[in-house]
């Protein structure tokens, strides 16, 4: 073994050795970084420079480096479309789409003056030249993302920007890089302008119905878990195929994906930890393996361009952060959050350049080829990227930390909220997966736990301590996988229901989920139970789920509520969970009820930035008509009357009844909101204020926050 040790030569051929140097790297850079509070992706692409072909050349950038790091960089684009909240995004389009005429104009004037003015560049490489700061790459956006504020505005802007200006920018190194081979024409721009429709068409449109016949028919979580992998590279495909790059591809195939993959599912967990720990941190060591300090040193020339190319870059990046913040009225955190996400320079400007630069134009009178950008300007985009990855690090995770510390700050001002603990009632194995992903959909953010029960009667043949053991330990299983903690309760009672109500009591439970069998509905024992048994308890909220396919895949839910049923002490906490699913799962959520119930709603809406169709119907059974003629992949949620109510809803006796009649093969979720009053809660001020329209937005504003 020493022997083989001494004969070992560089650059270092051996996989297993070349792959334990990467991991190692990736495990003891973060962590030494994080003592010093220096954003690791800095230190991954300095660690690739030092370990690279430029550096020490302990390790080769070859096929196995290079396979990697590009799945890292489409990864990281995936990511980013993946979890746009499609709700803001189409509320803010246009402040995304005046972000991007911003960040796409200021870099390119710089750059273009720079290059044509000071360089001396001639004007289709003066062109390509500016093009290549437009572009930007959301290298910290996984950063970012993981401390939260994925959903802030400023983010949701940023990202929404980053897919039209570098669509622009890749659009100016097609139509650059034609011209200069002299094939732009009327045949050029037309095919260019199909081939990209027809792109678009494909993936978000195709790809969402291909995805949901394979997550409703396919539950094996590794094959679900390549399945997303190969939309990925097949996005890439047909983004190369249509003539702009990979990156695009990628992201647009996150937008396609987004509706399909619950945020808080065992799904989006897999997605985001195998990128955050493999392929991203091996694309950033690739990014480093090309930087080459040496070209700096020995050429003054390259000193100049890379300076020009940074101040074009960097200070037009700023000036658009300014103008968006500006324009938009926004906070100073969230407009250096913007400048910090958009500075970084790594994938478009990468793959620009490469273009440029292996495109000959002609020769020197010696036979030396002339590029359309020479190596000056391919050796100063490296140390862009190095220099622009650095200030991205430290201003996107400076500001993203204050926008954090007081978005928690504001949360915690309220000292009246309640604690959320959610029981899940796991009876049936077949449907513990549904239950736990339920529970995971409806909690609030902050929550990381879930409470899960078998009760146990061997002499009713109910359960069996075997049988519990089983499906609780599925239960933590399926928790476990979205980083959910679920604390599993085994009892041995004679009772069920007075099993359950025994633990609500111990446990301080908020939120009880039962779950029906597929195939039974509401028989007469549950029916008995629910109201003799479970409606007794008057302090939590019960949600009775009925579910047929995985609830990702529900494109859409039609939402009942009775009238008055703003004045139940439940009721704003029911609407939260109703929210809830909405937002995790990305499914539209049309809600149906009177005049006032709608008002109050629709001013929810404006205060929480809640998504959603508010439509008024004059009476109980026309909302019943809308709700049982559903379409395939819709979904039903009845917000039911007050427990003390029936008197006046006497119809609600017959849901349970007429769901089993017409919507045995579609999802449904019925929620009976607490009764009682409690004192000093959200629910007791807005149901005291509930005339009070603005009291009622602003107390909402913290609760959906």
């Amino acid at each position: 073994m020493f022997l083989s040790i001494h004969h070992i030569s560089l650059p270092i051929e051996d996989p297993l050795l070349k792959f334990l140097i990467e991991l190692i790297i990736i495990l003891c850079i973060p962590l030494l970084l994080n003592k010093i509070k220096v954003p690791h992706l800095l230190g991954l692409i300095i660690a690739g420079a030092l370990i690279g072909p430029n550096g020490f050349g302990v390790l080769s950038r070859d096929s196995s480096i290079v396979v990697t790091g590009t799945t890292g960089l489409l990864y990281i684009m995936f990511l980013a479309g993946l979890e746009i909240d499609m709700g803001d995004f189409k509320k803010n389009k246009w402040k995304s789409i005046t972000f991007s005429i911003y960040t796409f104009a200021a870099p390119f004037i710089l750059g273009f003056l720079g290059g044509y003015y000071i360089l001396n560049f001639s004007l289709l490489t003066s062109v390509l030249f500016a093009s290549l700061f437009s572009s930007h790459t959301l290298v910290v956006y996984p950063m970012i993302s993981s401390m939260g504020i994925s959903k802030n505005l400023a983010v949701n802007v940023t990202v929404g920007g980053t897919m039209i200006t570098d669509v622009l920018s890749l659009l100016v190194l097609a139509v650059v890089v034609g011209m200069s081979q002299g094939e732009v024409g009327t045949a050029f721009w037309l095919q260019l302008s199909i081939s990209m429709i027809l792109f678009t068409l494909i993936v978000l449109l195709v790809f969402p119905i291909i995805a949901r016949w394979f997550f409703k028919n396919v539950s094996d979580k590794i094959s679900q878990y390549i399945f997303v992998i190969v939309m990925i590279y097949l996005a890439a495909l047909l983004a190369e195929l249509a003539g702009i790059e990979a990156i695009i591809g990628a992201f647009f195939a996150g937008l396609a994906l987004n509706r399909l993959i619950p945020h808080t599912s065992s799904l989006m967990n897999r997605v985001e930890f195998v990128g955050n720990a493999i392929f991203i941190p091996f694309f950033l060591i690739s990014v480093g393996m090309l930087i080459d300090f040496n070209a700096f040193i020995q050429s003054w020339e390259t000193l100049g361009v890379a300076t020009i190319m940074l101040i074009a870059s960097i200070c037009g990046k700023y000036v658009a952060a300014y103008l968006t913040k500006k324009t938009f009225k926004l906070t100073n955190d969230e407009g250096q959050l913007i400048f910090g996400l958009s500075s970084a320079s790594a994938a478009a400007t990468l793959a620009s350049v490469m273009v440029g630069y292996n495109i000959i134009i002609g020769e020197t009178a010696t036979g030396e080829p002339l590029r359309l950008l020479n190596e000056h300007v391919l050796n100063g985009s490296i140390l862009l990227i190095l220099v622009s990855c650095t200030v991205s690090s430290f201003v996107s995770m400076a500001s993203a930390q204050r926008i954090a510390q007081a978005d928690n700050d504001n949360t915690v001002s309220g000292n009246n909220e309640e604690t959320e603990n959610i029981l899940l009632a796991l009876n049936h194995k077949d449907t513990v997966e549904k239950m736990v992903n339920l529970g995971m959909l409806v909690k609030t953010k902050k929550n990381k736990q879930l409470f899960g029960i078998n009760i146990i009667n061997e002499d009713a043949n109910e359960s069996s301590v075997k049988n519990a053991e089983k499906i609780l330990g599925d239960a933590v299983n399926t928790a476990s996988a979205a980083d959910v903690k679920l604390n599993a309760i085994t009892r041995h009672d004679t009772d069920v229901v007075r099993g359950i109500n025994n633990a609500i009591k111990e446990h301080n439970i908020t939120d009880l989920i039962i779950g029906l069998e597929e195939n039974k509905g509401f028989s007469a024992s549950f029916t008995y139970n629910l109201y003799n048994g479970y409606l007794h308890n008057k302090n939590i909220n019960l949600l009775v789920y009925h579910g047929i396919q995985p609830i990702g895949t529900i494109k859409k839910y039609i939402v009942l509520i009775p009238s008055e049923a703003e004045k139940d002490a439940g009721f704003f906490h029911s609407m939260l969970k109703i929210w809830n699913i909405g937002r995790n799962s990305g499914a539209t959520i049309s809600f149906y009820g009177n005049d006032r119930t709608m008002q109050i709603l629709t001013r929810i809406a404006k205060k929480a930035d809640i998504e959603g169709e508010f439509n008024v119907v004059k009476s109980w059974s026309e909302a019943e008509n809308k709700a049982y003629n559903l379409k395939e992949d819709e979904g039903l949620i009845i917000l039911m009357a007050d427990r003390g109510m029936h008197s006046y809803f006497p119809q609600m006796r017959e849901v349970p009844e007429l769901l089993n009649k017409n919507l045995s093969n579609n999802n449904y979720l019925l929620i009976f909101p607490f009764s009682k009053t409690l004192e000093n809660t959200t629910e007791k001020r807005a149901v005291s204020n509930v005339d009070d329209f603005a009291e009622i937005g602003n107390i909402i504003g913290r609760i959906f926050k």
